[in-house]
């Protein structure tokens, strides 16, 4: 289905075009004047635009030369009743597809409309491989010998051709989105559109709209029809990213057309079928979600259908030289450097480092290390401060005094004064703050439960913040 604009002040070919074009089953635009027309133009995009040449407020020829300004790659077909050789002669060279005369034929017209919409298409199709070549080399991150990793390529390549709904878990930064990427790309749809979209970035009162779109006049500011992202996505893929922040209003619509396959644009009585095959990604407990209300119980198993779950870095450490010899020749080529990697001591700093912020954490790591690189073989030095301050303890220098003290009150002050630390670090993040001390969550509420920073027997170690009091912070300065 095609979207297409039609330019003309005549009412009756406004409607006699929208007619053949709906009886195709494309969707239909229409405009009286260029300032309209211009407008929708400046909102949206049309695969075809067929314009008069002459229209109330001006020459179709200078919509036709906004229109190869703005949006180069959209066909256009001039239509006029005052034909001359010179004005056929000017819109082919500013760029209109062709150029008809009034009357025209039915099988003339749908003709030209046919094949103009067949370059659009064409034109589109070369776009989205040249995207998908530009954005493929992106999937270098998702590399690894370990067994949990082996497990994952594994699983991507089994259901990559299944039509069924996949859910991707992992921590932020793990690479969930090459993932389905990954999928997509070895799937049937790997040559329509891979849509991505992060469900915490949208504005709740902007889901809805977002996803399925709306007509014009919908709501106040809704000027123009406008398709959302499942139909952006249609024959394709819609990677929802953050699945657990979306709203719970907007659950149960998206339930609907999951199981239906059919949505309806915001003001439109009319419903439109959707082929869409539907990833979704969380960084949440999606289950426990469920148990506390917060995600329904139906949608998760609706997304569950296949589950995927990326490990941290953590937890395939015999990745980590894999992904930085890579990255590393990777930037090096980019950035015009020839690097032979690391020195042992940079590298065992790397090796030893836990990474929160998992592969892309190392990837932006690595990335200002290249960037900073004098030589071939590179230090220390070009490692940000957060990495090399973790070794800069000197157990060394700690002696015991002669008169003795006390190691059990020591140990406590010494621990007390850390946790502080890692949670102002963190911006009050226990999860977080737990990483950077290398604690397992249950050793980490241990220790918030024992110096009374803020975590109940039977609470669970969430993502909430925990602020150090004034006194506590100047106890530990």
């Amino acid at each position: 289905m095609a979207t297409v604009l039609i330019v003309d002040d005549e009412q009756t070919i406004r409607e006699f075009l929208g007619i053949l074009l709906k009886k195709e089953g494309h969707h239909v635009v229409v405009a009286e004047t260029i300032a309209q027309a211009q407008a929708m133009l400046k909102d949206r995009e049309f695969d075809l635009v067929v314009t008069d040449l002459r229209l109330g407020d001006g020459s179709g020829m200078d919509l036709l030369k906004f229109i190869k300004q703005s949006r180069p790659e959209t066909q256009v077909v001039m239509i006029t009743a005052f034909a001359t050789m010179e004005n056929a002669i000017e819109a082919m060279k500013l760029g209109a597809y062709d150029y008809q005369l009034k009357p025209f034929k039915l099988t003339e017209i749908r003709l030209v409309i046919s094949k103009a919409l067949e370059k659009t298409a064409l034109i589109k199709e070369n776009r989205a491989l040249k995207k998908q070549l530009s954005t493929r080399s992106s999937c270098d991150a998702l590399l690894g010998k370990s067994p949990a990793m082996s497990q994952v390529f594994t699983l991507i390549e089994k259901v990559a051709k299944n039509k069924t709904n996949i859910l991707v878990c992992g921590e932020s930064g793990t690479g969930k989105e090459l993932v389905a990427r990954a999928i997509h790309n070895l799937s049937d749809r790997a040559q329509k559109a891979f849509v991505a979209v992060n469900c915490g970035a949208i504005p709740e009162t902007l889901v809805e709209s977002e996803f399925f779109g709306y007509k014009r006049g919908a709501f106040t500011g809704a000027a123009t029809d406008r398709e959302g992202l499942f139909e952006a996505a249609q024959g394709g893929t819609l990677f929802l990213d953050e699945i657990g922040e979306l709203p719970q209003s907007m659950q149960v619509k998206l339930l609907r057309a999951l199981q239906e396959r059919v949505i309806k644009r915001l003001g439109d009585a009319e419903s439109i079928s959707v082929d869409v095959r539907v990833i979704a990604a969380t960084n949440r407990d999606l289950e426990a979600e469920v148990k506390n209300s917060r995600f329904r119980e139906d949608l998760f198993y609706r997304l569950n259908v296949i589950q995927i779950r990326l490990p941290p870095l953590r937890e395939r450490r015999e990745d980590i030289p894999i992904l930085i010899e890579h990255l590393v020749q990777k930037l090096g080529k980019e950035q015009t450097k020839e690097l032979k990697g690391f020195s042992p001591e940079a590298m065992k700093i790397l090796l030893d480092y836990r990474f929160p912020g998992n592969v892309r954490e190392l990837e932006n790591i690595l990335e200002r290390a290249v960037a900073l690189a004098e030589g071939p073989v590179m230090g220390t030095t070009v490692l940000p401060h957060s990495l090399t301050s973790e070794t800069s303890i000197d157990t060394e220098r700690i002696s015991l005094p002669s008169e003795g003290f006390s190691l059990e009150k020591t140990l406590d002050a010494i621990e007390y004064k850390l946790l502080c630390e890692a949670l102002e670090r963190t911006g009050g993040k226990k999860k977080r703050a737990a990483e950077v001390l290398g604690l397992t969550f249950r050793s980490m509420r241990y220790r918030l439960q024992k110096h009374k920073l803020g975590t109940k027997d039977d609470e669970p170690l969430e993502d909430e913040l925990i602020t150090p009091a004034p006194e506590v912070i100047e106890k530990t300065s």
